[in-house]
């Protein structure tokens, strides 16, 4: 069977999965009490990329038909030809997830195994197979899939359970409806067509603008919530309370003109938040 790199890089989507291993490198970073291991960082991130990469895969081997619909997915390796639809996609995505549970097992401890195995299950098939297609909940329970990384991160610092890591798990979870909303806003006519239940289509914009604003809320508290009880500093507080008032003031413009200009510069505010407040995770923790 011949398997060309070149053409599957695309099913790996290196950018989310890149996002996904940065959660779990703060994780680690988070939980650390003393200097950082540079060989569990090195085994987390090659470990956590390949369960990512494995869900990625079986997710476009998977939604091959829809990606067939919806424009902006055409052009996927499988839908535009460049791939076939035989089983050989499907092939990739155990390999890479065997080699994930392997290398974490082997180099890290079982904690991360399962952690790496629970967030590669949600997005695959509980997320994938089960809800993309029938509930609007989709992508509230498939948010889980982001908030494991973190707590595979926190346990290759130290498989006993740690409160910080637990916490940022839970703002990764708070996060990802904020963002893939506001998503889900530029993109509804195609999720629509493709009969997709994302919750523009299921309640129209206006009303998903609202659901964002009231996820955001939680999402500000949550982040918050590592300060008030100590485990995180001075410096990751102030930062948490600038990008939380940045997100609720894109949120509020969102609710006052639910654009798709203005969905996707909310999109792209998520980002710049969830980045810039792990970034100020690791600062915090440094200083």
């Amino acid at each position: 069977m011949q398997i060309s790199l070149k053409q599957y890089f695309p099913l790996f989507k290196f950018r989310i999965c890149s996002l996904i291993t940065f959660s779990a490198v703060v994780g680690l970073i988070a939980t650390s009490s003393d200097s950082v291991s540079i060989s569990n960082i090195v085994f987390l991130i090659l470990a956590t990329m390949m369960a990512s990469s494995a869900a990625s895969v079986f997710n476009h081997y998977f939604d091959m038909d829809i990606d067939a619909v919806m424009k902006r997915t055409q052009k996927r390796p499988i839908p535009s030809g460049s791939i076939d639809n035989s089983r050989k996609p499907l092939f990739v995505a155990a390999i890479l997830f065997i080699a994930a549970i392997f290398v974490s097992f082997n180099a890290l401890n079982y904690m991360v195994s399962l952690h790496l195995f629970l967030g590669a299950l949600v997005y695959a098939v509980v997320y994938t197979v089960w809800l993309k297609r029938k509930s609007w909940l989709n992508i509230i329970v498939g948010g889980l899939a982001g908030s494991f990384a973190v707590l595979a991160g926190g346990a290759s610092a130290s498989p006993e359970f740690c409160m910080t890591p637990v916490l940022l798990a839970v703002t990764m979870f708070f996060w990802t409806p904020s963002h893939f909303w506001s998503f889900a806003i530029v993109h509804r006519e195609e999720y629509a067509k493709a009969g997709i239940p994302m919750l523009p289509v299921v309640i129209g914009d206006s009303k998903t603008a609202r659901y964002i604003l009231l996820n955001t809320i939680l999402l500000v508290i949550s982040s918050l919530v590592p300060s008030y009880f100590g485990y995180l500093g001075i410096f990751y507080t102030v930062t948490a309370i600038g990008l939380g008032a940045f997100f609720i003031i894109r949120n509020i413009q969102l609710l006052s003109n639910t654009s798709k200009d203005i969905a996707w510069k909310n999109f792209k505010a998520s980002m710049v938040y969830l980045g810039v407040l792990f970034l100020a995770v690791i600062i915090d923790v440094a200083v």
